[in-house]
This record gives structure tokens, sequence and C-alpha cells, in this order.
């Protein structure tokens, strides 16, 4: 890598082999420029947490679960912000298997420093009610 690359914080390229193949990086530039005429100003974030969570949840299952790729690999993937080491260092974690986000967690963006609704339990809530984050679109992460 030249130092003009250093200097500028490219990034470097994959090595042969490395390269995880994601076609996520064209939806993700899709849902960005996608017309938001008619949707509130939080819901034209969605499809890009959706991606997001997609993305890292992938990476997780082909490391944790399937045992499919390498440390290498996971740590390349994890250093070049394919996935989100904070989201899935939460997965590990009893509870938040199932997290959406790390806003629906975080007490102070919210107006009495609790939870997002999307991490009540179904069976606490009204029976028909339906939910939705107003972070991410979720509709209920906590089981």
């Amino acid at each position: 890598m030249s130092r003009m690359e250093k200097r500028r914080g490219w990034k470097r390229r994959p090595e042969e082999g490395r390269d995880p193949g994601f076609q996520s990086i064209k939806f993700m530039m899709h849902s960005e420029t996608e017309p938001h005429e008619g949707k509130r100003k939080v819901e034209s974030l969605w499809p890009i947490f959706r991606l997001h969570h997609q993305r890292s949840r992938y990476i997780f299952d082909l490391f944790y679960k399937r045992k499919a790729i390498s440390r290498e690999l996971y740590d390349y993937c994890i250093k070049e912000s394919y996935a989100d080491k904070n989201l899935i260092a939460k997965w590990k974690k009893q509870g938040y298997e199932n997290l959406c986000c790390l806003r629906c967690i975080q007490t102070r963006d919210t107006n009495f420093g609790t939870n997002c609704i999307c991490r009540v339990p179904k069976s606490k809530l009204e029976v028909g009610r339906i939910i939705e984050c107003t972070h991410c679109g979720c509709r209920g992460c906590s089981g």
C-alpha cells in the first residue's frame, strides 16, 4: 500500500480468495437514492438498517453456527466493516440472540430511559397490537 493510500484512508483490496462477495453495497446505494415521498422521516433508513443486520447476521452464522469460514476471513470482514462487531458481541450474550440493532437497547435515545418497544416480549403486549420500532422498523426482536 502506497503512502498516498494510507494518507487518504483508502481500504485495501481483498487478497486472492478472501473477497466475501457481497452484493449488498449495490442494494444499499439503491436504498439511499430510493424516493421517500409518502414515508415518514425515520422510514427512509429502515432498508439500510435491515441490510446491515442481514449482512452481520450472515457472517455471524457462517463463523459461529456453521463454522464455514476461517478466523482470518472473519477478522477480515470485521476489519473491513462488512459486519458490525458490537452487534455480533451482543448476539453472543444470553437474551440478545435476536437483537435487531444496537439503537434498540440504548436507553439514551428514548423519552423515559427504557429500551425500545420491539424489545418487549410479545406475550406481554396487548393481543392483536402491531408494534413497529421507530429506529429500524423491527416488529419484535425479543422472542
